[in-house]
């Protein structure tokens, strides 16, 4: 397309290809056999915003933070690149950059409740003067961490040799001395055991302070706590940098990051309405004037007469949403789909994509032994043309939006993510730019109980937490104590 004498390449959307997945990294690979310990189980993942940084919290109260290394390496080569004509071919890597213990176990004596330290949801702030800011909680406390690198100070050029110093060594036989000096009252000595540096006082010296090498602190800056009677679901951060929300079962509070001691109620379903709240989310680039608060709407599916069960509000139970970089559109994950919606649509979602549709005749196996309570999140793609999220088997479902797209991959977390990939058939989607006022459309649809293979699923195995990087086509997921990552 040219416009105003420049030229831009526009690439087609309808009937887009769906992506090959390639495995790029893994962290805490399990060997064959090996047994997990339950505080290395991750628990939560998030890229910050320009996709340099990822965090993971696991359930022993541990956040652990991984940098982006492939943009270092090929700054210097990028001139270089551009003069040959020949395009960076490049896709994210990451390295270990540091941890921290963020939540130990504490017990509510008032309530006789123990509380893990396990971290359900991390979140990242605006990076400020080089040090980088996240939110983390447990079930009853949010903190608010500053990370950032500190050079170590060390004293040098002492007078004392510190091979002979004793002063911070232990001291061997002090209370029985089998030295033969003669001590006078005082604690005064006889000899003259004064050793006198070469040169004689003029040769002594000032110590001198040092920076060697730099390390990396965690500090804890705020602590946001006393402000919910029931378990911290989630946290999302505003688009004002300022402020941040916390859901718990049945109520919101929002808090301002600078002020810990007091967070304003802004939702409280009461208890003779009985409506958890499983999940939270800002929406991005948006409040009202005056720092008030919009109430959007309420988005409610409409049942398919006769299909009513003992099931159906269970499994109908939101266990994530997010919003769309767009701000129109909401993806949410139930226990058996992800819907789509229209911010402007509340008379359904307009879009429905089926994760697991073969768990339905299984429900009650998956009821008593507590599986189908599993709270699965999602994600979306930076451009908002795909959305992923996990099940069980560690396999995770990739579904394209884009129009005309039938895309609907299954994916292992493992090193050969497309060993048990399948393809589901679907009808035609439509782009987020256009799907108001479209017929609504179920994806993905698949009543097998075993994979493309014959292989029988695994339901203690499961995929909860994923993320999608901002601006690439990256996925990093949790297995159990590994985190996967792959690129497309």
């Amino acid at each position: 397309m040219i416009n105003g004498g420049s030229e831009t390449a526009v690439a087609p959307v309808g009937g887009s290809q769906p992506l090959e997945w390639k495995f790029s990294q893994v962290f805490g690979e399990r060997t064959a056999g090996e047994e997990i310990q339950e505080v290395d189980i991750i628990s939560a993942i998030e890229f910050n915003r320009n996709g340099d940084h990822l965090a993971t919290g696991d359930r022993g109260g541990r956040v652990v933070l991984f940098e982006r290394t492939d943009t270092q390496d090929h700054v210097g080569h990028r001139r270089d690149l551009e003069k040959m004509d020949y395009p960076i071919n490049r896709h994210p890597e990451f390295r270990y950059k540091t941890e921290f213990q963020s939540h130990e176990p504490e017990f509510d004596y008032l309530k006789s409740l123990e509380i893990e330290e396990k971290i359900n949801k991390i979140r990242w702030c605006q990076s400020s003067n080089g040090a980088l800011f996240l939110l983390s909680t447990n079930d009853k406390t949010i903190k608010l961490w500053k990370v950032q690198e500190k050079k170590v100070k060390k004293v040098c050029n002492m007078n004392v040799d510190s091979t002979k110093a004793m002063g911070n060594g232990p001291i061997v036989g002090s209370s029985i001395s089998t030295s033969s000096k003669q001590h006078i009252a005082n604690g005064g000595c006889t000899s003259n055991d004064f050793s006198f540096p070469t040169g004689g006082f003029p040769s002594l010296h000032l110590p001198v302070v040092t920076s060697h090498e730099t390390n990396l602190m965690a500090r804890c800056r705020r602590i946001y706590t006393h402000a919910h009677d029931y378990h911290i679901n989630s946290i999302s951060n505003n688009s004002d940098g300022e402020t941040f929300i916390s859901a718990d079962d049945l109520r919101i509070n929002l808090w301002n990051l600078e002020i810990s001691s007091q967070s304003f109620n802004i939702v409280d379903v009461k208890p003779a309405n009985m409506e958890d709240l499983t999940g939270d989310t800002a929406r991005p680039g948006r409040i009202t004037r005056g720092g008030g608060w919009e109430v959007e709407g309420r988005f409610e599916g409409q049942e398919a007469p006769g299909s009513r069960s003992f099931f159906t509000e269970i499994i109908a139970s939101i266990s994530d949403i997010k919003f769309a970089k767009d701000g129109r559109h909401i993806l949410s994950r139930d226990y058996m789909t992800l819907k789509l919606w229209d911010i402007n649509m509340d008379s359904g979602p307009v879009a429905t994509f089926q994760v697991h549709e073969y768990l339905r005749p299984k429900l009650c196996d998956l009821y008593e032994n507590d599986s189908i309570f599993d709270k699965f999140e999602c994600c979306l793609s930076g451009n908002g043309l795909r959305v992923a999220t996990g099940s069980y088997s560690n396999l995770f479902r990739v579904f394209g939006c884009s129009e005309g797209s039938t895309e609907a991959t299954t994916l292992e977390a493992s090193k050969n993510p497309m060993r048990r990939q399948g393809q589901a058939t679907s009808r035609p989607s439509r782009s987020l730019g256009n799907l108001s006022g479209v017929v609504r459309r179920v994806k993905g649809a698949d009543n097998s109980g075993v994979d493309a293979n014959g292989n029988a699923f695994d339901f203690t195995s499961k995929l909860l937490h994923l993320a999608w990087h901002p601006t690439e086509n990256s996925i990093a997921c949790a297995a159990s104590n590994s985190l996967y990552m792959y690129y497309a």
